[in-house]
């Protein structure tokens, strides 16, 4: 095959193409699988975070429920910070890396990459809900105890539609955050 010349450039992509197409497929392919999946997963573990991050405590609770509340509350923190707070390569290298250092555990590329953008999308994810579910108004609440619901009824009723909303919206602007643009 004849090499083209240095000025023509549609030469040289044509060559490129011509010769690694099919690899520049299967990694676009792996991205996207990569992408769908573990943002599905995230959006899972952003909803159970995002609600666990709702909960009241009761004012009549003993020490222990107020100690436990306060202890889960910090730790779901200190995972939606510490995951949003810093990028998902240094995120992958840690989990890819230092899982064998530090456990002598060896996983697979891909369960990393699944592993990594999956929690990355719960952080996220987690802080859409809560900011979905915290920015309902509070009559709706009230009114939903007035007539005797519980807190899991009024979060199932009161506060589904808007929190679907969101959750919708941030899984699509997630989801395509999660495809590099290259």
């Amino acid at each position: 095959m004849n090499l083209p010349s240095d000025n023509d450039f549609f030469g040289w992509v044509f060559l490129i193409l011509h010769k690694y197409g099919a690899i520049f497929l299967h990694g676009a392919g792996v991205t996207l699988q990569l992408a769908l999946v573990g943002t599905l997963i995230g959006c899972v573990i952003g909803l159970l975070v995002g609600v666990l991050r709702t909960l009241p405590i009761r004012k009549n609770a003993n020490l222990f429920a107020k100690i436990g509340h306060g202890l889960l509350q910090f730790i779901l923190a200190a995972y939606i910070e510490i995951f949003r707070g810093t990028p998902m390569i240094v995120q992958a290298m840690v989990v890819y890396f230092g899982s064998m250092q530090l456990f002598k555990m060896d996983m697979s590329p891909m369960f990393a990459g699944f592993f990594v953008v999956s929690i990355n999308t719960g952080a996220y994810m987690a802080e859409t809900v809560r900011g979905g579910i915290g920015s309902i108004d509070i009559g709706q609440t009230e009114g939903a105890k007035a007539i005797g619901m519980s807190h899991w009824q009024a979060m199932a009723l009161c506060r589904r539609l808007f929190a679907t909303f969101c959750r919708r919206s941030a899984t699509t602007s997630s989801l395509i955050s999660k495809i590099p643009p290259y």
